[in-house]
C-alpha cells in the first residue's frame, strides 16, 4: 500500500493516472504531450505508477499502450471504508437523528 500512496502523493502521477483513464491505450508519446516537464521525468512518474501496479504497460510491437488498474485502489477503499466505516456509520447515524430531533423541537417551540 505504501507504494499506491506514494504513486498518489505527486500531483504529476494523478494527472497521468486522469489522462490514461480518460484515453485507454494511449502511448507514451500521447502523456509526455500533457505536460511541460521532459520526457524523462514524464517517464519516472509512469515506473512509478507501473511500480504500484496502478498503470499497466502492454506491448503491441514497438508500441507500449498504457491503462489504469483500478485493483489497487479498490483494494485500499475496500480495507479502509469496510474496516472502519461500520465502526462509525452507527455513530454518524445516530448523531444524524440527533440533530434532527433537536432542529425539530427548537422549531416547534419558535411555531
Amino acid at each position: 500500500m505504501d507504494a499506491i500512496f506514494h504513486a498518489l502523493a505527486h500531483q504529476v502521477r494523478r494527472q497521468i493516472l486522469d489522462f490514461v483513464t480518460e484515453n485507454p491505450g494511449c502511448q507514451s508519446g500521447e502523456i509526455c504531450e500533457q505536460f511541460t516537464i521532459s520526457r524523462i521525468a514524464v517517464s519516472k512518474h509512469i515506473k512509478i505508477l507501473e511500480k504500484a501496479d496502478l498503470v499497466v504497460i502492454e506491448k503491441a510491437g514497438r508500441a507500449r499502450l498504457h491503462y489504469f488498474n483500478s485493483i489497487p485502489i479498490q483494494a485500499i477503499y475496500d480495507r479502509w471504508t469496510n474496516e472502519y466505516s461500520h465502526f462509525f456509520a452507527h455513530k454518524l447515524n445516530a448523531f444524524k437523528h440527533q440533530l434532527e430531533q433537536e432542529e425539530e423541537d427548537t422549531n416547534e417551540k419558535i411555531a
